[in-house]
């Protein structure tokens, strides 16, 4: 018809044949393919690097741990019998004490050096003697031998002092026994003397130590000609 004219070409592209060109397509609809290609590419690096790592990975023979374990097993063994054996290495005492003896205990006046039974045992000051001798080897006299020597604690409550000097019943006397008891004196723990149960006011408490003395040096192993060998 002459009154009608058709443009040659559609005014624009329909909708629907854009879509099927491709054309109009948002960039969100291309990220679920990337993410796709991103995890298979994560996938075939993995499927790769696994069996490469089983195949150069080190052998380790069985042998090995057999090995260490007995040799871990022979050094606890050996630590645990040196562990055991320092006590019975400690386990003759190098000075030995007779117990406690209560030889004069006394309300008032001077007291009498005696085997006197009627005094009240004094714990503190008794163990505080005991453990004052033992701790204190050094205080011994330097005299290379055995000997004893008899600790004669004076304890005075109305004073609050302590003494000890060495009594007749020991060996060893004279100035190296003195000394030897100013020594032990130093080491007696503090009394509180208001804390302290007693029933007389002065206190004479004797014991007898024995020291040991030097152990003679094993003699030395023979060498191939048959002369000590010195190490």
């Amino acid at each position: 018809m002459a009154g009608s004219t058709r443009p040659p070409f559609p005014s624009g592209p329909s909708e629907p044949g854009l879509r099927r060109l491709g054309i109009g397509r948002s960039p969100s609809a291309d990220r679920p393919i990337r993410a796709q290609l991103v995890v298979a590419l994560a996938v075939g690096l993995i499927l790769i690097a696994v069996p490469l790592y089983l195949w150069r990975r080190p052998t380790v023979q069985s042998a090995t741990p057999v090995a260490s374990s007995g040799a871990s097993d022979t050094a606890v063994a050996v630590a645990s019998a040196a562990v055991t054996r320092v006590p019975e290495a400690h386990a003759d005492e190098r000075v030995k004490l007779g117990e406690p003896q209560r030889t004069g205990c006394s309300a008032q006046g001077p007291v009498q050096g005696q085997d006197n039974k009627i005094c009240d045992r004094l714990p503190f000051f008794e163990e505080g003697l005991k453990k004052a001798i033992t701790e204190n080897f050094d205080c011994a006299p330097k005299t290379g031998k055995e000997g004893t020597l008899n600790y004669v604690l004076s304890i005075d409550f109305t004073k609050r002092s302590l003494h000890i000097y060495p009594g007749k019943s020991g060996q060893w006397r004279g100035p190296q026994a003195r000394r030897a008891a100013q020594c032990v004196e130093r080491a007696l723990p503090t009394a509180e003397w208001d804390k302290i149960p007693h029933q007389y006011r002065r206190y004479l408490v004797a014991i007898l130590a024995t020291y040991r003395g030097p152990e003679s040096s094993p003699a030395a192993p023979p060498g191939p000609s048959g002369a000590p060998v010195f190490e």
